[in-house]
């Protein structure tokens, strides 16, 4: 019967709620059976071993609407639950235009964060619809579907009250195409990686000071990228050639790197890299990591010493956004299924390009420009942003090992 059939004819709503065990959506289905009762709608919910089902079915024939009101009740005592028969006209209310995935993060999700995010959405028109646990740890994640605001102006309704409560709150809109982002691009140094990789170069050099103090500049956005690439690589000018691979061993995956791309690719997502790093670097990072794309900048070494410049295309802030959409291209993915992440200034061209922006541990000024904001220490956290849930990582896992 579509939903135009049901429009108008009397149904009925039932709700059984107790004890979660093994048959009871069976059983309770099976009692409505014996009156001839058409299917509209079921929602079923448990929660620490309580379970809460509701089905909406068309009121049975022939006047046994108090027949199987006792019978339910019978059923349902039986089963020591408890049951609510509400009786009424048609199907659920219309949902309102705009349909939207509201994301919300919080190490611990508290109460009062909870109902101002939910205060907030309703203030803006939108209605909860449903609201389902992606995570619960490292980070408690929680996803809202909201219908009656369109996402942008949710993003902006809660962007300011997430900051205040300490939660992160990511906004998008609902649909097949959430599902079907098809391509990562991520930043390297303080993203895919803990370190700033000119600085444990540096470190070997003997400068790590100064060019410490001139990528911070950068990163704030205080100085042009490129120039302050170059007066950084300057200062590793007569650095030996061997010293790749002692860098290329201190590298530090940031925590949740290696779930983050290993689901990604299991999901058939592409993954790719850009940085204002190194290809020396880079170049590992993918072979290692089994990434699809990977670009960055390259230092020259001529006789097996560093030069102390950089060789080719420089990757600077323009560069990363122009990567992402050469990277989306060779893929075969729509620029609005992409998602990309970054820490820094020189990533907001990036990351305003792509379908979805994630600013990772980044600088306010980042933070404030992106679609949304992870503040964990955790990559793969960005997984529940997709609405990938932890159950199916761990599962996919569990199936790998096997």
């Amino acid at each position: 019967m579509s939903a135009s059939q049901t429009s108008d004819v009397p149904t009925l709503l039932v709700k059984i709620f107790g004890k979660d065990r093994p048959g009871i959506t069976a059983g309770l289905f099976d009692t409505l059976a014996a009156y001839s009762v058409d299917v509209v709608d079921i929602e079923q919910v448990v929660t620490r071993g309580r379970i809460v089902l509701c089905a909406l079915v068309t009121a049975p024939p022939g006047g046994l609407e108090g027949d199987l009101r006792a019978t339910v009740h019978s059923w349902a005592e039986s089963m020591k639950m408890q049951a609510e028969i509400i009786s009424g006209i048609g199907d659920n209310r219309p949902r309102g235009l705009g349909r939207s995935l509201v994301t919300v993060l919080g190490h611990p999700l508290t109460a009062e964060s909870t109902a101002r995010i939910a205060a907030r959405i309703t203030a803006t028109g939108g209605n909860i619809d449903r609201i389902f646990r992606l995570a619960k740890y490292p980070v408690t994640a929680v996803e809202f579907a909201v219908s009656g605001a369109e996402p942008e102006t949710l993003r902006t309704a809660l962007v300011t009250e997430s900051a205040a409560l300490g939660v992160d709150v990511a906004v998008v809109a609902a649909g097949l195409h959430r599902r079907a982002q098809r391509l990562v691009v991520m930043d390297v140094d303080s993203t895919l990686i803990q370190d700033e990789v000119i600085e444990l170069f540096a470190a070997h050099a003997g400068c790590e000071k100064e060019v410490a103090e001139v990528t911070e500049a950068a990163m704030r956005g205080e100085l042009d990228f490129e120039q302050s690439l170059h007066a950084r690589v300057a200062l590793l000018k007569g650095l030996d050639a061997s010293v790749v691979d002692k860098v290329r061993s201190e590298v530090r995956l940031t925590p949740g790197a290696r779930t983050l791309i290993r689901t990604l690719k299991r999901l058939g997502f592409q993954v790719g890299v850009v940085s204002g790093g190194f290809t020396q670097v880079t170049d590992d990072l993918k072979e290692r990591l089994g990434l699809d794309f990977a670009q960055a900048n390259t230092l020259e070494i001529v006789d097996g010493k560093l030069t102390g410049r950089v060789t080719g295309e420089i990757v600077d802030r323009a560069g990363k956004a122009r990567l992402l959409r050469r990277f989306a291209a060779e893929a075969g993915v729509p620029l609005a299924q992409t998602v990309a992440i970054g820490d820094g200034a020189n990533d907001l061209d990036m990351l305003n390009a792509a379908g979805l922006g994630v600013a990772f541990n980044a600088k306010p000024v980042v933070r404030e420009a992106a679609h949304t904001a992870v503040n964990f220490p955790f990559l793969d956290t960005v997984l529940y942003l997709l609405g990938v849930t932890r159950e199916e990582v761990e599962a996919a896992d569990m199936h790998e090992d096997r």
